[in-house]
């Protein structure tokens, strides 16, 4: 196990075996972060492996103020969210295009598909992400590393570079939203 200042100064000479150990070590951490945001097993795959690379590349540019895990996070965070922009900026225009030339499903005909969620229990699960989705960008975010992944509020206040008050707060609000979206359910 390589230690963070190590592990940055082999990723810094280009390490292949410092890379595979990077990638090994925070493949699913990565993975799960994306995927508990965009909610698309392809996209997260994608966007995980988008994440390694701009590590691989930028860092150099780590200042170290903060743990690598939680520079890690960020980057993956700020991936899932340009890939949820770069998504509704898609469906703003997707009507625009013929279906055949926009090459893609549409969101609402896509399944929910999440791998760590067991059959029976799909379509609750379905519906309560799809709850999750319409929060706010900051209360999503908050919700997710904390109730969906389990993450403590000082490492979340970390990463989002936010007070612990303010992640309490935006955890409550973001219960209050489910709560009201869920009631009828």
């Amino acid at each position: 196990m390589l230690k963070d200042r190590e592990l940055i100064e082999q990723l810094t000479q280009k390490s292949e075996a410092a890379f595979k150990w990077l990638v090994e070590s925070y493949g699913k951490v990565v993975f799960n972060t994306i995927l508990n945001i965009v909610q698309d097993e392809t996209e997260a795959e994608d966007a995980a492996q988008e994440v390694f690379i701009k590590l691989y590349e930028s860092i150099s540019d780590f200042r170290q103020e903060s743990s690598l895990s939680t520079w890690i996070h960020r980057l993956a965070i700020n991936k899932a969210l340009d890939k949820l922009r770069r998504r509704k900026s898609r469906n703003r225009f997707r009507h625009l295009l013929p279906q055949w030339i926009a090459g893609e499903e549409d969101p609402a005909e896509i399944n929910f598909h999440h791998p760590g969620v067991l059959l029976e229990n799909k379509e609750k699960a379905a519906v309560l992400f799809k709850a999750i989705n319409n929060l706010p960008e900051k209360q999503k975010i908050a919700f997710t590393l904390i109730k969906v992944q389990g993450m403590k509020y000082e490492e979340v206040s970390i990463i989002m570079n936010q007070h612990i008050k303010a992640i309490e707060s935006l955890i409550s609000r973001a219960k209050q939203k489910l709560q009201q979206q869920l009631k009828n359910i």
